[in-house]
């Protein structure tokens, strides 16, 4: 996916560019000093008072089990096993492996504001043992597990094109998600380029995941990848920036799924809005992935609303000319908002009731019904 040149803004000034998300998602808001001082692990227990005896607990000032996500996860082995999550910066990577099923991390606080999760590795990042990231590598927090479920918890890559202009491969993911069954409620996906990789383990393999009530922000194919995902009640925010003159800034969905999936990304009741000029960002284009030529990306949004930051009348675009928009799976149903407005009818295809019938969580993700769990 491509590189674009440095955009002038701290890291600091990063994350709390985004602090209002928590707000805009009705989340209550409780100060994190407040918390930590009387009661870090909030409703949920403590080392002296376990949920149960597969519950760890997580604190950067020692009051938990461990003072690292990272160091938790490695004693977390096996399947179903609990991190509450004290509110707290932790600047660390942090992978979850395929053997840590049914793994379910919580934010203390219930403000996903408190508990943040971050690193600075980008695509074009070296390795300390030669070579460099790649897009897949430079994932702050990698979860490849079936049945993985995370609740009010911030994941961050603060990467900053403008403070490695040497560097041109500028993907900075967040969050890698690959795992079957995984499931995000009330949580943050904070990046620039390529922030939520919604994936799977493999080209035959068909992952299924649920993202509600989440905040996403980014501008370069900032939700992308293969897997079955349904994003429902979500928000999704494109940023400003200083070191393009000219539309598109960016684009919102790059979803590569395998020909053989039916079924990929599905946008419901949610909401996208931008920093941006008016009509400066594309909704989607789709990715054809040089070791997936048969990939026909899918994307449905429907009964979203699309702010004036969406190009209203060209709305997708190519990333290749080779694999043109109009020949992958992408259409709208019932969008709202000056972004959703139709002036060009082939530019927007649209399903019909019928099809939309077809076009919903129950039908994308079968018999797991992780919306009972919010």
């Amino acid at each position: 996916m491509s590189s674009h040149l440095p955009r002038p803004l701290s890291r600091r000034g990063f994350l709390a560019a985004s602090a209002g998300a928590g707000a805009a998602l009705a989340l209550a808001s409780v100060p994190a000093r407040a918390a930590g001082r009387q009661r870090p692990f909030g409703r949920y227990g403590s080392p002296a008072a376990r949920l149960n005896s597969k519950t760890l607990y997580v604190d950067p000032h020692g009051r938990g089990d461990h003072t690292s996500v990272r160091e938790a996860v490695a004693a977390a082995g096996g399947s179903g096993w609990t991190l509450v999550i004290a509110p707290g910066t932790y600047r660390e990577t942090v992978a979850v492996d395929a053997t840590r099923t049914e793994a379910t991390w919580i934010g203390a606080s219930e403000n996903p504001r408190d508990v943040v999760i971050v690193y600075d590795n980008a695509a074009g990042t070296p390795k300390p043992g030669g070579g460099t990231y790649g897009t897949t590598g430079s994932a702050t927090t990698t979860v490849q597990a079936d049945g993985f479920t995370a609740r009010w918890i911030t994941f961050a890559n603060d990467w900053l094109r403008a403070d490695h202009p040497d560097i041109t491969g500028t993907q900075a993911v967040a969050l890698k998600v690959q795992g079957d069954r995984s499931a995000f409620h009330h949580c943050r996906f904070l990046g620039h380029q390529d922030t939520l990789y919604a994936d799977s383990m493999a080209l035959a393999v068909f992952a299924c995941q649920y993202f509600s009530h989440c905040y996403v922000e980014g501008d370069v194919d900032f939700v992308f990848g293969r897997a079955t995902a349904v994003f429902e009640h979500c928000h999704f925010r494109t940023v400003n920036r200083t070191d393009l003159a000219s539309a598109p800034y960016g684009f919102v969905f790059a979803p590569s799924t395998a020909g053989a999936n039916p079924l990929g990304y599905l946008v419901t009741r949610s909401r996208v809005s931008s920093e941006a000029p008016d009509a400066f960002y594309k909704l989607a284009r789709p990715w054809v992935p040089s070791s997936d030529t048969t990939a026909r990306p899918s994307l449905t949004v429907r009964d979203t609303h699309l702010g004036s930051g969406i190009d209203a009348v060209a709305p997708y675009t190519n990333m290749s000319n080779s694999f043109p928009w109009q020949s992958m799976r992408f259409a709208e149903y019932r969008n709202t908002g000056p972004g959703a407005e139709i002036t060009v009818p082939e530019n927007r295809p649209q399903l019909t009731e019928a099809q939309a019938e077809s076009a919903t969580r129950a039908a994308y993700l079968g018999d797991w019904a992780p919306w009972k769990e919010c």
